[in-house]
């Protein structure tokens, strides 16, 4: 049997599971989420896979090579406030950093807003006496009763991981270490995490809070990982199991254990790994990435056919300063409810159904209206198809959620569902927005990727709403979160502060610093890599007085040369112009941390062919009524059907398996090359002003 390759993704409502063989075939399948413990998913999942390649899942398993995965375990514990009881150490005098954060809030100008509510509340908060200088000089040494009597009271209070951030650590780690080594000695079964292991970089807010994540959802992941990797071996998988970071690269499952905060966009990292092939594959360098399943709708962008990295990234209210994608989630995705708040406002969202109940037509118990429900009553999605016919959606149980919703509105059923329908396209339309018009990015110049199993849904009214004139849905739409796991490369990055106040840098620190980085990124992925690796170099630089970092890419930077300093600068300037429309070339420019990634290109090899252009136009296998401005029958396509160079005009529904997509009226559609849908929506009537 060929070997294969498997990526796995655990959304809120469904478990998507992609194989591809050493051939380039592709196979995918679909299972129901089981956020009690995802790996039951996990697991029932891989069987329905196996059965669709002919297969036990024992011999599936024993001819896969490599099995990617992407979790949102580290995800829901925060959003759920779910994740370990943790206590922080930390210098004495400042262990209210986390409260004090940097001043600022996520509205200024909301007065009334409270701040996020901590992870450790401040009785769990230990200071002990121990001082180093900007420039890791010992101050005040270690002290150890000091130490000792916080470790009395950690231990006292029950808590199950312990945060070490004392201050400076990063330019100088040793009385981390010190602490760390006699915590684990005296408390064994604590986990622990430290910030100058997990960022060991300058801006205390950032390293404390960051390292309090991670000592958050560490144990939880860990748990989580070690038992799937169980779970997979007593199934009979012997090949090597890794986890998707938020930066879009891939990590052994100690790796991963390890960097648990690094774990928090696992799942729609993958997605935008899938992006990136997609936008290489089409030759379409600008892609709004939109991603829209059962519990929310991630949105990003490929530019330039490259995807952005920030370490400005956060969760529930918690900094986070690992490097990530720049992904932004918004909750709105198939389960998402809609309500009435007591002001009589129509909502839909943030709550949702989830995969347990999940909507009201799963037939679970749910009873509160979905925008799954709607798209029923509405006649979008075809109750008796859904999942392939293999789970029935209950007509009865949307229409009674719905009314119920109309009834509280004095409106139809109908109008309630068209009205669900309308909100939570304003809404992705919105945070669409904010990824490009609130950040002086033009949207009409991108084409909308549309993906996950409910965007098909809404990708063609949400296009209209920004003007976007086109629309790319994969074939492999549903799962492509899955599906860009594998071709997702192993990834290690490090970093390391280069900060002198009132000073230039020098070319030769700055040279003994990449180097430095670089051999240690290096010797660490050659343990999980013996292929060729490939460098990427970069750095986080502002002007002298702003008080934010800017990164900038170095990689194809000549480390020896004369003019280096010279040539980084120049550098930050091209790149603050780019993003800022200016640069003031006159300014102090701030060189404050170096990044090196080492990259082992692992990625499966997909078979990328063109297919056989038809020879006849397609036709509806069936037609439906739906709501397309009045009720109308519609004819409705299946996606196997289609092939390159069939083309449609709307209105039109085209059914898979595990999603749908619709057409509206005055949209076309053409199939492209390799079987994708390419849809042109109808620019929007001018107005006369007149």
């Amino acid at each position: 049997m060929s070997k294969l390759t498997v990526g796995i993704d655990v959304g809120g409502t469904f478990t998507d599971l992609v194989a591809i063989d050493a051939a380039g075939r592709s196979v995918f399948a679909k299972s129901p989420s089981t956020p009690q413990d995802q790996s039951i998913g996990v697991m029932a999942g891989l069987e329905e896979l196996a059965r669709r390649l002919g297969l036990s899942r024992s011999e599936m398993l024993a001819g896969t090579q490599r099995l990617v995965h992407g979790t949102t375990v580290a995800t829901n514990a925060l959003l759920e406030r779910k994740g370990a009881k943790v206590a922080l150490l930390t210098t004495e005098g400042h262990r209210d950093i986390v409260e004090m954060r940097e001043g600022l809030k996520g509205n200024r100008y909301d007065l009334r807003t409270p701040p996020p509510e901590p992870l450790v509340p401040r009785e769990l908060r230990f200071g002990v006496r121990e001082r180093l200088r900007p420039n890791g000089e010992v101050m005040t040494p270690l002290d150890q009763q000091s130490l000792g009597e916080a470790i009395d009271a950690i231990r006292k209070s029950g808590v199950t991981s312990v945060a070490v951030c004392f201050l400076h650590s990063y330019r100088n780690p040793a009385h981390e270490i010190a602490a760390a080594e006699r915590l684990a000695r005296e408390l064994p079964d604590v986990s622990l995490s430290r910030s100058s292991d997990v960022l060991p970089q300058i801006k205390e807010y950032e390293r404390v809070s960051t390292t309090i994540v991670n000592a958050y959802v560490g144990p939880i992941v860990r748990h989580y990982l070690t038992g799937l990797e169980r779970r997979l071996q007593e199934a009979g998988f012997g090949g090597s199991l890794f986890i998707i970071l938020s930066h879009g690269g891939m990590a052994p499952v100690a790796e991963a254990a390890r960097l648990a905060a690094a774990t928090v966009l696992s799942g729609p990292a993958g997605g935008m790994s899938g992006c990136r092939r997609c936008s290489a594959m089409l030759g379409i360098p600008d892609l709004v990435a939109f991603d829209m399943g059962g519990t929310s709708t991630d949105i990003s962008l490929i530019a330039d056919g490259a995807m952005s990295l920030s370490a400005d990234g956060g969760l529930a209210g918690q900094r986070i300063a690992l490097r990530s994608l720049d992904i932004s989630s918004i909750a709105a995705g198939g389960g998402s409810i809609a309500s009435v708040d007591s002001g009589g406002i129509f909502r839909v969202g943030p709550a949702s159904a989830g995969a347990v109940p999940g909507p009201a037509c799963y037939g679970n118990g749910g009873t509160a209206a979905t925008v799954t429900d709607a798209n029923v009553i509405l006649g979008y999605l075809d109750a008796k198809a859904f999942m392939g016919g293999a789970r029935p959606l209950d007509m009865a149980a949307a229409e009674a959620a719905v009314d119920a919703l109309a009834a509280s509105l004095a409106i139809t059923r109908t109008q309630a569902a068209a009205g669900i329908f309308r909100l939570v396209n304003l809404k992705m339309a919105d945070g669409i927005r904010m990824m490009t018009l609130r950040r002086g990015v033009d949207p009409r110049r991108f084409a909308l990727l549309s993906f996950g199993g409910a965007a098909g849904l809404h990708a063609c009214e949400v296009a209209r709403e920004l003007d976007i004139e086109r629309i790319i849905v994969p074939t492999n739409a549903s799962v492509l979160s899955a599906w860009g796991m594998l071709t997702s490369d192993l990834r290690y990055e490090l970093g390391r502060t280069h900060f002198e106040t009132g000073a230039r840098s020098n070319a030769s620190e700055v040279r003994d610093i990449f180097v430095d980085l670089e051999t240690q990124a290096v010797e660490r992925l050659r343990g999980w890599f013996d292929g060729p690796i490939a460098i990427e170099r970069s750095a986080e630089m502002r002007y002298g007085e702003q008080i934010f970092e800017i990164d900038v890419p170095l990689s194809d930077i000549d480390l020896n040369s004369p003019a280096l300093i010279a040539e980084i600068e120049d550098r930050f300037h091209l790149r603050h112009e780019e993003l800022y429309t200016y640069a003031s070339r006159d300014q102090e420019v701030v060189f404050v941390n170096a990044r090196v990634a080492a990259i082992g290109a692992v990625s499966a090899a997909e078979r990328d062919e063109e297919k056989v252009e038809a020879a006849t136009p397609c036709a509806p296998r069936s037609t439906r009524k739906a709501l397309f401005g009045d009720w109308c029958e519609v004819p409705v396509y299946a996606l196997d059907d289609l092939r390159p160079g069939h083309t449609l005009d709307g209105p039109a529904i085209i059914e898979a398996e595990t999603t749908t997509v619709m057409i509206n009226a005055g949209d076309g559609l053409a199939v492209n090359g390799r079987g994708w849908l390419d849809i042109r929506i109808a620019r929007k009537p001018d107005i006369d002003r007149s």
